[in-house]
């Protein structure tokens, strides 16, 4: 069999989520829905929501011209290794922009990204590898979001933010405008957490909460 092959890496809730955006996607490309599957270290049940779910081997050993996957899963350090192994098995990864998602102009994107329902990208944007928005999140003009970004519902990234490789920003939360020359910084692998208003510069590794947003104590 030449058909593709295309893969929602996740079956558990956000995974759950992404796969109808996908069906979408390949329904208006004129690819068969039974070329639609889940991909789950520990499938937990053959089918959920009406399609396979396959372990990785698998779904390797699948007749298929090509295979696509879409990583499903919230960590970005998780993500960053499945991404290996995509690239390790010669696997494509699998863009999945909900159709009400809205690009403005000059938005440069990496490889793998999920695009869900009511997200908005506006104008001059540079986003990296595997990132996630969530429902109803947006990003503003001139910001650089990096690799294995995950932004949860709701998320209000104003401009000239700049937030770096394996950040996590919770639901909700909002990140001040910076200014030209001067943006506001989220630190690589920082987490802002949920509701949380971020006015200045958040370190490397660093959890924040509250409003105005400071570190968390342990």
């Amino acid at each position: 069999m030449n058909e593709p092959l295309y893969a929602v890496y996740g079956a558990s809730g956000f995974g759950r989520e992404v796969l109808p955006l996908g069906r979408e996607s390949l329904a208006r490309a004129g690819i068969a829905l039974d070329r639609l599957v889940f991909i789950d270290d520990e499938p937990p049940m053959p089918q959920v929501n009406g399609h396979r779910v396959l372990t990785w081997q698998a779904f390797l050993d699948e007749p298929a011209g090509a295979r696509f996957v879409s990583l499903a899963i919230a960590s970005g350090a998780i993500r960053e290794k499945l991404s290996n192994r995509l690239r390790d098995c010669g696997v494509s990864p699998w863009d999945i922009r909900a159709g009400n998602m809205v690009q403005l102009d000059d938005v440069a994107m990496g490889e793998g990204a999920i695009l869900c329902a009511f997200v908005t990208l506006t104008s001059n944007i540079r986003i990296g590898r595997q990132f996630h928005a969530n429902i109803y999140s947006y990003v503003a003009h001139d910001c650089v979001i990096g690799d294995f970004v995950t932004f949860a519902p709701g998320v209000m990234c104003n401009g000239n933010v700049v937030v770096e490789d394996h950040a996590y920003i919770g639901t909700g939360a909002i990140l001040r405008q910076g200014k030209p020359g001067q943006p506001l910084r989220i630190g690589r692998g920082a987490v802002v957490g949920m509701g949380a208003v971020v006015t200045k510069d958040v370190a490397a590794g660093v959890t924040v909460v509250g409003n105005p947003a400071r570190p968390l104590l342990k």
